[in-house]
């Protein structure tokens, strides 16, 4: 999962934190972020690839197609061979970084993050990521008697991975002037269950077990970027991504490059100019163990109760819930990030 974070209580807090700001607050932040530095660069480059929403949207479907994809299973072991292999066919230099990691109930997890390098012999990089696990337990499910039940997690883990597939396979086809990375991490969505909350700072460090892993332990030593964007639940039909908190707290500027450059493009229907709750998600292991500048695309819908969307968490997290328009909406924004950098 993604856990919402601010001070009190999970869900409720979620919910107003999501919420739109109205009049002047609403001004201040949009401005904070059209006022920045990034604003006055341009998405201009004329050989940026075209995003094929096609494509990442098949790429969602052959994970789902393995079923839930979680640590010790075997269709967690299956996916995961078939990611490396996927990304090794595009020309990338893959690292698979295994290890066990013992989840918050005792588990011992066999991870297994995935490093996707592209002209690593470049100095200067961009990092790319998501998470391609896949939750144990649909713990937000509306029926009792599914909420120990394993999720497909199209939306949640597999979209982030399928936008990132089809951004590989143009970068085989269209070299950057900067090395990218792209990193799947593991172990993000085992959580602690929704039955066994105790309070918010004990449950916020029991999500993200891979990147944490990562963060530690880089698998280049020393390793730089000059930023990261993390991708989590972007599939969903008319997905709505906010300011994230810790991305406006750690890479405000990075921020405002990917947000003014999706309204350029024409997707502020998407990509909205208010604040948004404060997201536990692997960005911030990148930002507060590397140090390096890192945001979060993420589905914030204001409407929902847990802020995330109905089928969060839930067993109908699967493919009904993935729409080309929103992967293309985001995939295309990072193409032109990444290739208008030099």
């Amino acid at each position: 999962m993604n856990s919402c974070f601010l001070t009190i209580m999970f869900s409720l807090l979620l919910f107003a934190s999501c919420s739109s700001p109205s009049g002047s607050k609403a001004d201040a932040v949009k401005n904070s972020v059209q006022n920045s530095a990034e604003v006055a660069k341009p998405a201009d480059k004329v050989n940026v690839p075209v995003f094929n929403a096609d494509s990442a949207y098949n790429f969602v479907a052959a994970q789902v197609a393995f079923g839930p994809r979680v640590p010790n299973s075997d269709g967690h072991k299956s996916c995961g061979d078939y990611l490396e292999a996927k990304l090794a066919s595009y020309g990338a230099a893959v690292v698979s970084q295994n290890v066990d990691i013992t989840a918050y109930n005792g588990d011992v997890l066999k991870a297994r993050n995935i490093i996707a390098q592209f002209q690593p012999e470049k100095t200067e990089r961009i990092l790319l990521c998501a998470h391609w696990d896949t939750r144990p337990w649909a713990d937000s499910d509306p029926d009792p008697d599914k909420r120990y039940t394993p999720i497909d997690g199209a939306n949640d883990g597999g979209s982030g991975v399928g936008a990132l597939l089809e951004i590989a396979r143009q970068l085989s086809l269209n070299p950057t002037e900067l090395g990218i990375d792209i990193i799947l991490f593991d172990a993000e969505d085992y959580g602690r269950h929704a039955d066994e909350w105790r309070d918010a700072v004990e449950g916020e460090e029991t999500w993200a077990l891979g990147s944490k892993h990562w963060a530690h332990n880089t698998h280049v030593k020393n390793y730089k970027a000059r930023f990261g964007i993390l991708l989590d639940i972007i599939g969903a039909p008319n997905s709505t991504f906010y300011l994230e908190g810790y991305s406006m707290q750690y890479a405000r500027e990075i921020v405002a490059k990917v947000w003014n450059c999706a309204n350029r493009l024409g997707y502020s229907k998407y990509f909205k100019m208010y604040e948004g709750g404060l997201i536990t998600d692997d960005h911030v292991h990148v930002n507060r163990i590397l140090g390096i500048p890192c945001i979060d695309i993420i589905n914030c819908d204001p409407q929902s109760p847990n802020g995330f969307g109905p089928h969060h968490h839930t067993v109908k997290d699967n493919m009904d819930w993935i729409d080309a328009a929103t992967l293309k909406a985001v995939g295309q924004t990072v193409l032109n990030v990444i290739y208008n950098e030099k």
